[in-house]
């Protein structure tokens, strides 16, 4: 049912949009292009930071927009944002509700990231930025973007997937060849034979490669980028770690190569927009929800294992999606739940059922794969898989920094600058929505985007 559903509601858009398609080709530029790239992590903080190296983003700001910062979407993890980010829409309606669900058919967890299950056809229920400008006869590339595996709008693709063989079967097969015959080692850099995907560092460095020759041999109106070392970094020594600032560092640099690539093969022609996922907050605390559940009698354990329940817990790191198993007794138990958490330390709010809508996440009638109850930590505190135990933060110290957290707590935001063909040269903008990314894309290749909840940021467009 959710493949046929979401390929309905596919084909509708596209027919809608197709209809729009004769009256703008015309008016569409084919020799120009529109290149967002995201820095995974990439707190708005960072802008105003003078231990952040970031001269090549800092020039790109001054030559064009930027916004103080952008507030995403909740809850405030990768795949569910760089989702809103192409559709411009929230969770509750593109369906990308976090990093990984509970599937309540199949009555298992389900990963996302680094996804090697699903299509994005299957997962992702509305039309893409990248879906819109191809039935308007545009070229559209992906490296490593997430939630694009198998998408049949894209042109010139690399997607974000953690084994060699995905990689192989799903990377545009020519892009593939140009890549050994250029001496770019896409398979052996970042997929040895062992299968799994090598350091995001080394994987961005490569994908670099990858973009530029897309952008200097095909030429496509439409690219996406996702560099994703300066979250893995963060995770792992915490943000503003002098760490941290090196991933920066290098991830500028790489913003910077694909910049002067766009300026050499579209000359006056080109736009760029930066932009991240999410902010990140440091971590020193662990909250282990299934622990408390065990304590309130909603599940049991046996060692280490949970062995039966009512509940089932996802963690989304600095926010926890809870899933009521007992469709019979759902109020009752969410009664149970919200009673178990009110004061169990480190937890900032418990959004119920209802609530779910306020927070961009679709209520579980419209979609299973939403939770029942969404539970956000305060900054400062993630949350724990085990059941087993209260095992303490530091006997799991290999995680310093987080984010998941309600989008709404100033560190999380994010970050956007565009500049180039079409943006007002020193325009600057309040705290902003990712939902007006792609509509705002939209409108620099002067295409329609009407599944869009977002509008253009109209300030910043010449």
């Amino acid at each position: 049912f959710k493949l046929c559903f979401s390929t309905f509601t596919l084909l509708v858009a596209w027919s809608f949009s197709a209809n729009l398609s004769a009256a703008t080709a015309a008016q569409t530029d084919a020799d120009r292009i529109v290149v967002m790239i995201s820095v995974d992590g990439l707190a708005a903080y960072y802008f105003d930071d003078p231990k952040a190296e970031m001269p090549n983003i800092r020039a790109l700001a001054a030559d064009g927009a930027r916004a103080k910062s952008m507030k995403a979407s909740d809850p405030t993890v990768t795949w569910p944002n760089h989702t809103t980010l192409v559709t411009g829409v929230t969770p509750a309606r593109h369906g990308v509700v976090g990093n990984n669900y509970y599937d309540r058919a199949q009555q298992k967890r389900i990963t996302l990231i680094l996804d090697p299950t699903y299509d994005k056809d299957e997962i992702v229920k509305v039309p893409t930025i990248y879906d819109i400008a191809k039935s308007n006869g545009l070229t559209t590339a992906s490296v490593n973007w997430p939630a694009t595996r198998n998408a049949q709008a894209l042109d010139w693709t690399v997607p974000e997937v953690r084994y060699r063989a995905l990689m192989q079967k799903y990377t545009t097969p020519s892009l593939l060849k140009e890549c050994e015959q250029n001496g770019i080692a896409l398979l052996d850099e970042i997929y040895p034979p062992s299968g799994k995907r090598q350091s995001d560092e080394k994987a961005d460095a490569v994908y670099m490669q990858i973009l530029n020759l897309v952008i200097a041999r095909h030429r496509p109106q439409l690219a996406l980028y996702h560099i994703g070392n300066v979250d893995h970094t963060q995770h792992a020594t915490g943000p503003r770690s002098p760490e941290s600032y090196e991933a920066l560092k290098i991830a500028d640099a790489q913003v910077g190569e694909i910049w002067r690539e766009m300026q050499r093969s579209f000359p006056g022609k080109a736009t760029l927009l930066i932009v991240s996922d999410h902010g990140f907050s440091p971590i020193n605390h662990m909250i282990l929800p299934n622990v408390v559940l065990r304590q309130a009698g909603l599940i049991k354990v046996d060692g280490k294992k949970i062995v039966s329940g009512s509940v089932q817990t996802v963690p989304q790191a600095g926010s926890a999606m809870l899933y009521v198993t007992d469709d019979k007794n759902r109020a009752e138990i969410i009664g149970k739940i919200e009673k178990a958490f009110r004061h169990a330390p480190g937890i900032s709010k418990i959004v119920g059922t209802d609530q779910l809508k306020k927070y961009g996440m679709a209520n579980p009638k419209d979609d299973p794969n939403s939770p029942d109850v969404m539970l956000f930590a305060k900054e400062g505190y993630t949350f724990g898989d085990t059941a087993a135990g209260d095992l303490t933060f530091e006997e799991k110290p290999e995680r310093q920094g987080t984010h998941g957290h309600e989008a709404s707590l100033p560190d999380l935001h994010a970050t956007f600058v565009a500049w180039g063909e079409g943006i007002k040269p020193g325009a600057r903008l309040g705290e902003i929505s990712n939902l007006d990314v792609a509509p705002t894309i939209a409108k620099l290749l002067n295409i329609s985007f009407p599944s869009a909840d977002g509008k253009p940021l109209e300030k910043i467009l010449k």
